[in-house]
C-alpha cells in the first residue's frame, strides 16, 4: 500500500530528499506524552512552533482490549487529520495541519503522524472560566463566549462529528487580540479520538453535550446561560426544545453523576492510578 503523505512549508523544504517517517521520529522539543505506540511533542521550527503526534501501532492486544470494553481505539493521525478537515469545510475553528503522512495496512501497525502549527496565544477555556464562580466575568463577555461555544458545537454536529473529549479544556480562547464580548476566537483542538459520519447519532451526540455540561459544572454558570446554550446550539425556539428534547435534558445530569464518579475514580486524592 502506498504510504499517504502531505507536507506543507516548512516541513516540505525541510525533508526534501528525506524519508519522512524517518524526519518526523528525528524532530525534538517537549515532549508531553511518550509511549511506546505514541508521542507528541512541541517542537520549533524556523522559529514557530508546532505539535506533533507520532502513532507507531497500538498492537492487536489493544485493539481487542477496546473493541471487548466496546471502546473504539485509536489506530493512527488519520483520523484528527480528516477531522480537521471536515471542522475547518463546517466553519468550525480548529488547528491547521501542516504535515500528515500514514504507511502500513495493518492496523495494528502502522506507523502514522500529524503536525499541526500551535496556536498562540492561547489560554483553554477551563482555565480561563476557572474562577468564574468567584469572581463573575462581564456578563457580555460571558454570553458571548456560551454563545460561541453552542454554535461551533452545533455546527460540529451538524457536519457529522462528534468528538468523544468534549470538555471546555479541549477549546482554546485566542488572547492577541484580547477577548472581548464584540471580538474573541475560539479554537477546538485534541480530535485524535473524533468519529465521523454522514450525520451525528443522536446517541453520540448526547454524550459529547453531557460531557460539555460535566467540564462546566463549577464555572458558576445559571439555569439561564444553560438554556441560552440550548437555544443557539438547537437554533431553534426554546419551548420547542424543552418539549422536543425533553429525554436529552434528563439525560444531561444523569451522564454528568456517571463522568464525575468515573473523574473521582482516577483522579481523586488516594485514588488508585
Amino acid at each position: 500500500m502506498k504510504p499517504l503523505l502531505f507536507t506543507d512549508e516548512p516541513f516540505r523544504t525541510l525533508w526534501a530528499g528525506r524519508d519522512p517517517f524517518v524526519a518526523v521520529e528525528a524532530l525534538e522539543g517537549e515532549v508531553f506524552r511518550e509511549l511506546e505506540a505514541r508521542r507528541t511533542l512541541r517542537t520549533v521550527v524556523a522559529g514557530c512552533a508546532y505539535f506533533v503526534k507520532i502513532h507507531r501501532g497500538v498492537g492487536w492486544a489493544e485493539i481487542i482490549k477496546n473493541l471487548i470494553t466496546l471502546r473504539l481505539p485509536v489506530l493512527g493521525a488519520g483520523n484528527e487529520w480528516r477531522a480537521i478537515a471536515r471542522l475547518a469545510a463546517a466553519g468550525v475553528a480548529t488547528m491547521r495541519g501542516v504535515a500528515y503522512g500514514q504507511r502500513g495496512s495493518n492496523p495494528a501497525a502502522c506507523h502514522s503522524f500529524i503536525v499541526t502549527e500551535e496556536l498562540a496565544p492561547t489560554v483553554s477555556l477551563e482555565d480561563f472560566c476557572r474562577s468564574w464562580e468567584q469572581e463573575p466575568p462581564p456578563v457580555a463577555l460571558k454570553h458571548a463566549l456560551i454563545a460561541r461555544v453552542a454554535e461551533m458545537a452545533g455546527r460540529m454536529h451538524r457536519a457529522g462529528v462528534n468528538h468523544r473529549d468534549f470538555y471546555i479544556c479541549h477549546f482554546l480562547l485566542h488572547l492577541d487580540p484580547a477577548p472581548t464580548a464584540q471580538a474573541l476566537t475560539l479554537s477546538l483542538i485534541d480530535l485524535h479520538r473524533a468519529q465521523l459520519r454522514k450525520e451525528t447519532p443522536r446517541r453520540w451526540r448526547d454524550k459529547d453535550l453531557a460531557s460539555l455540561y460535566f467540564s462546566a459544572l463549577d464555572i458558576g454558570l445559571t439555569r439561564r446561560d444553560r438554556l441560552r446554550f440550548l437555544r443557539i446550539y438547537f437554533a431553534a425556539d426554546l419551548r420547542a426544545i424543552l418539549r422536543d428534547e425533553a429525554a436529552l435534558l434528563e439525560s444531561l445530569a444523569r451522564e454528568a453523576d456517571r463522568l464525575q464518579a468515573r473523574y473521582l475514580r482516577k483522579f481523586a486524592p488516594g485514588a488508585r492510578s
